[in-house]
């Protein structure tokens, strides 16, 4: 067989099979973020936030796709491009965990009022049916949600210590679990509920404010870790400006390859450490 003929058959091959590793990429990167896309609807829909799935799915192929472009594009390095990917997988799940967190914390914040709420309805004679009705009817979203789904569950018969042990699946935060648990006690043993819910109440807040008085506190320790994390990578960005030459080896040789791989270890270990620090559970 002529030479020609090899070459133009590795030729072909080569397209058949870069082809097939496109198609093939495609497909999984579109499976996969259809994937993901469903499961972060299903979370968001557990938090009363509803988004369509093809936008979801949309957003997330194109953050998938575009953040290793982009770092290809500013870097001029595949490494880098590569580098990027698994922070444009985890972008999206980021996105959910931040929304979640500021949900629960949004009801850990409006739980002792809305304690107090049904306590003054207890004592005023209703029964806690009642007083639930009148939290979500004068309360604001996200807890006046949680709690209507609570009430909704009730009405159609599930028990009681269900739909508690419900609420507390949706909302895994301490202090509500401290309220079921005072419901739950109070129905079985008995005693005065209302008081019981008022004292939880005033617990919570006071719980509320310690952390408010520690985050203050702690501020500026967590400025700090901010600042001494972006330090590094400020100067770096500016040098590589400044002094291209001399920056060029750290980009394009394997030993610099290495130095940004320690960088970057060492600087999510100091975050974290300082983060560590700061964050003081009360």
């Amino acid at each position: 067989m002529s030479l020609p003929i090899i070459l133009g058959l590795a030729f072909f091959g080569s397209v058949i099979l870069i082809w097939l590793i496109t198609r093939l990429g495609s497909s999984y990167l579109a499976a996969g973020s259809r994937q993901m896309a469903g499961e972060i609807e299903s979370s968001l829909a557990d938090a009363f936030v509803f988004v369509n799935r093809q936008k979801m799915a949309a957003w997330s192929m194109l953050v998938i796709v575009g953040l290793p472009v982009m770092g290809f594009l500013l870097s001029s390095n595949i490494l880098i491009a590569f580098a990027t990917v698994p922070v444009a997988v985890m972008l999206p799940r980021k996105y959910l965990a931040s929304m979640r967190k500021k949900r629960i914390d949004t009801v850990e914040k409006q739980l002792p009022d809305a304690l107090l709420m049904m306590s003054g309805a207890l004592r005023a004679g209703a029964s806690f049916p009642a007083a639930l009705e009148a939290v979500v009817s004068e309360s604001a979203a996200p807890i006046s949600q949680e709690f209507d789904l609570l009430m909704r569950e009730i009405r159609l018969g599930i028990d009681l210590d269900i739909a508690m042990r419900n609420i507390e699946k949706r909302i895994p935060i301490p202090d509500l679990m401290m309220a079921t648990a005072a419901v739950t006690i109070a129905r079985e043993v008995g005693g005065n509920l209302a008081e019981t819910l008022e004292s939880v109440a005033r617990t919570l807040r006071e719980k509320l404010q310690m952390e408010g008085k520690i985050k203050a506190l702690t501020s500026q320790g967590r400025m700090q870790g901010i600042v001494m994390t972006c330090l590094p990578l400020f100067l770096m960005l500016v040098l590589h400006f400044m002094e291209p030459k001399a920056m060029a080896p750290l980009f394009s040789e394997p030993v610099g390859w290495v130095t940004l791989a320690v960088i970057g270890v060492m600087e999510v270990l100091g975050y974290v450490s300082i983060s560590r620090i700061t964050n003081i559970d009360v």
